[in-house]
C-alpha cells in the first residue's frame, strides 16, 4: 500500500509540473517562483527532488493514523477457525467459530453464518461400493458430474467452473477439490467451494457456499478463509 501511494504522489507531482502553463522548461519554473513566492520554490523543488522522502513521509503518516480509513481497509476483521471432529463418521475440519451448527435432513453436519443462511458449509456421507475416489475418475470428470448436477437444479440460471485439483490428505489419502460458481433463482449468484474423497467404503463430500453477487462480491479475506477450511477437510486421524 505504501508503495502505491508514493508511485501515486511521483506520477501527480510529475504530472503536476509538466503539465502546468509555466512549466515549459524546469529552469522557467523555478525562476518565475523566485520571483514570486520563494515558499513555493522549495516545495516544487522538493516534488521534483526529493521523492523518497516524500515515500518516507507518507509511510510515516500511515502508521501514525492520520490516513484511519486506508489503514483498517488493509486490515481487515479476523474470523476464527475451529476444528471440528466427527470421529463415528471419520472425518475433520476447520470451520468458522461464529457459524451455528444446525440440522438438515440429509446433511451428515451443517454450520450456517448467523442471519446469513445462504451461507454455510455442510458434510454429506454415504456409503459407495469403490475403494478409493480414482475409482469414480479424474478430478475433471468428477467436477463435470457436479457441475450437471447443478444445472438439473429448477433453480439453476447458469454456472462455470473455475477449477479442479487434487492433493494428498492424512496418510496419503487422495482428495479432489474443486471451486464454480452458481447463478441460481434462489439466492442469486454464489462461489461453491466442494471437496471430496472415499476412505473405509464411504464417499465423503464437502460443500461451502457462500454468496458473491456483484453488489457485494466475496472479498479476499473470506475466500481466504473459506480456501482453509476446504484445505483442512480429511480423514479423522484413528487412535
Amino acid at each position: 500500500m505504501a508503495l502505491q501511494i508514493c508511485l501515486a504522489l511521483s506520477i501527480s507531482s510529475h504530472n503536476s509540473l509538466n503539465h502546468s502553463p509555466m512549466s515549459s522548461s524546469p529552469s522557467t519554473l523555478i525562476s518565475f517562483s523566485v520571483q514570486t513566492k520563494k515558499k513555493t520554490v522549495v516545495e516544487l523543488s522538493s516534488l521534483r527532488l526529493s521523492k523518497r522522502e516524500l515515500c518516507l513521509s507518507s509511510f510515516v503518516l500511515i502508521l501514525n493514523g492520520l490516513y484511519p480509513k486506508l489503514s483498517k481497509a488493509s486490515l481487515p476483521e479476523e474470523m476464527e477457525l475451529q476444528r471440528y471432529t466427527d470421529s463415528n463418521e471419520g472425518f475433520t475440519l476447520l470451520r468458522p467459530s461464529s457459524w451455528i451448527k444446525v440440522d438438515k435432513a440429509g446433511a451428515t453436519v451443517l454450520f450456517e453464518e448467523a442471519n446469513k443462511g445462504t451461507n454455510n458449509l455442510g458434510v454429506v456421507v454415504n456409503p459407495v461400493r469403490v475403494a478409493s475416489l480414482g475409482e469414480f475418475g479424474t478430478p475433471q470428470f468428477v467436477a463435470d458430474k457436479l457441475i450437471q448436477a447443478e444445472k438439473r437444479k429448477e433453480s439453476t440460471i447458469d454456472t462455470e467452473l473455475i477449477g479442479a485439483s487434487e492433493r494428498s490428505g492424512h496418510g496419503g489419502l487422495k482428495v479432489y477439490e474443486f471451486e464454480y460458481k452458481v447463478d441460481s433463482s434462489r439466492g442469486g449468484l454464489k462461489r461453491i467451494f466442494s471437496a471430496a474423497f472415499v476412505a473405509s467404503k464411504k464417499l465423503y463430500l464437502l460443500n461451502i457456499t457462500h454468496s458473491d453477487k456483484p453488489e457485494s462480491p466475496l472479498d479476499t479475506h473470506t475466500r481466504m478463509m473459506l480456501e482453509e477450511v476446504l484445505h483442512s477437510f480429511d480423514a479423522a486421524p484413528t487412535t
